[in-house]
C-alpha cells in the first residue's frame, strides 16, 4: 500500500511512500536522454526526455515513481482487484504495464500532452518475466498546474482530473473523491458548538476541528488523511522549508513495523518516502532505517549519455550526538 502527493510553494514537489513487506533493492536512477529502452511491441525508444526516480533496475529501470526534465511527474500505486490489462490491440500504442512510466515521461512535457497521448495507448498484460508477474497498478500524473489519475479497468482506460493531487490504492479514484464528502466538516480551526444551543459544550483541547479524521492504515483512510494534511499545509518557500514540509505531509501516512501484519513475521512498512523538486530535478528520499534526507541531483550528471546513473539507497541511520 502506498500514498503519493503533490505540493507547491515557490517550486513544485512530487513524491510518495512505498509501503510493502520487503524491498526489491530499488535505487535512485537517472535515465539520460539517449539511454535505449527496448520495448515489447513498438520500436526501441532511443531519444527521449531525461528522468530521475526510484526504480528496480533490470535491462531497463522499472520505475516506481519518476520526474522528467520538463517537470512532469508520475507514480504507480497498487490497485489490486480493479486493474485490468488486455492483449495487444491493433492501431494502438501497445505498452507493457512496466513500460508505461518511462514512455509517458520520455515523450510528454506536461499533463496536457500526457492526456493526448493516453488516448492512443493500450496497456497489455505482458509480464516483465516469469519471475515478475504483472503489477496491478493505477497512476498519478502531475505537473505544476494539474494532476490526473489513470486507471486501466475492464471497461477500458479511465482518466480522472485529480484536484487533490494525491493518490492511494483501492477504492477506485472516483469513489475515493466521493468519500471526501463525509469529511467536509473537518477543519484546522477550533470547532463551534453546533450540537445544541441548550448545552454549554466547548473545546477542551487544541486540534478538535479535525475530530473524525481517520487514523487507520487503510488506503481509503490514508487518502482522506493525506488530502486533509496537504490541503491545509503551510510552508515557507525556501527549498529546505518546502522539502521538510513535504516529508511531514507524507509522514501523516507513514506505516510502522508491526502495525500491519501480512504474513508470519512479515509486516508492511514504509520502505521509503520520496520528494522530488520537479523543477530542479532534485530527488530527495528517506528510508525506514534512515530518516536523514538524502538527495540526488539529475542535472549534476551528463543527460546526453546513453547509460544509467544509479545510486543505491543509504539505509544507515544518522544520529548526531551533541555531547560526545
Amino acid at each position: 500500500m502506498c500514498t503519493a502527493a503533490t505540493y507547491k510553494t515557490k517550486d513544485f514537489y512530487f513524491g510518495r511512500t512505498l509501503d510493502y513487506e520487503f524491498s526489491y533493492t530499488e535505487e535512485v536512477v537517472i535515465t539520460p536522454r539517449n539511454f535505449p529502452f527496448n520495448m515489447r511491441n513498438i520500436d526501441k525508444m532511443t531519444n527521449h526526455y531525461a528522468m530521475i526516480g526510484m526504480a528496480y533496475v533490470q535491462d531497463i529501470p522499472l520505475y516506481y515513481d519518476a520526474v522528467n526534465e520538463k517537470g512532469l511527474c508520475m507514480a504507480g500505486l497498487n490497485f489490486v482487484g480493479n486493474a485490468f490489462y488486455s492483449g495487444v490491440v491493433p492501431n494502438k500504442i501497445n505498452l507493457a504495464q512496466f513500460e508505461f512510466i518511462p514512455y509517458i515521461l520520455g515523450k510528454c512535457a506536461s499533463v496536457k500532452e500526457a492526456k493526448e497521448l493516453l488516448t492512443k495507448i493500450n496497456l497489455t498484460n505482458q509480464p516483465y518475466s516469469e519471475k515478475m508477474p504483472v503489477s496491478h497498478l493505477h497512476w498519478i500524473i502531475s505537473d505544476r498546474d494539474s494532476s490526473i489519475t489513470v486507471e486501466n479497468v475492464k471497461e477500458g482506460m479511465k482518466v480522472y482530473e485529480n484536484p487533490v493531487g494525491a493518490l492511494t490504492n483501492n477504492l477506485p479514484f472516483d469513489e475515493q473523491m466521493f468519500n471526501l464528502n463525509n469529511y467536509m466538516r473537518l477543519s484546522p480551526r477550533q470547532p463551534e458548538n453546533l450540537f445544541s444551543d441548550k448545552l454549554p459544550l466547548k473545546a477542551y483541547s487544541r486540534g478538535m476541528g479535525a475530530l473524525g479524521l481517520p487514523g487507520d492504515l487503510s488506503s481509503q483512510s490514508r487518502f482522506v488523511r493525506v488530502a486533509f494534511t496537504k490541503m491545509n499545509s503551510v510552508s515557507g518557500e525556501s527549498e529546505e522549508e518546502s522539502v521538510n514540509q513535504f516529508f511531514h505531509i507524507l509522514g501523516s501516512v507513514e506505516q510502522q513495523r508491526g502495525c500491519c501484519i501480512v504474513g508470519e513475521k512479515e509486516y508492511e512498512i514504509t520502505i521509503y518516502t520520496s520528494c522530488c523538486n520537479a523543477e530542479k530535478g532534485i530527488y530527495y528520499y528517506t528510508t525506514y532505517e534512515n530518516h536523514s534526507i538524502t538527495a540526488v541531483d539529475m542535472h549534476s550528471e551528463n543527460l546526453e549519455a546513453d547509460s544509467l546513473f544509479r545510486y543505491p539507497l543509504d539505509r544507515q541511520e544518522k544520529i548526531t550526538y551533541c555531547n560526545r
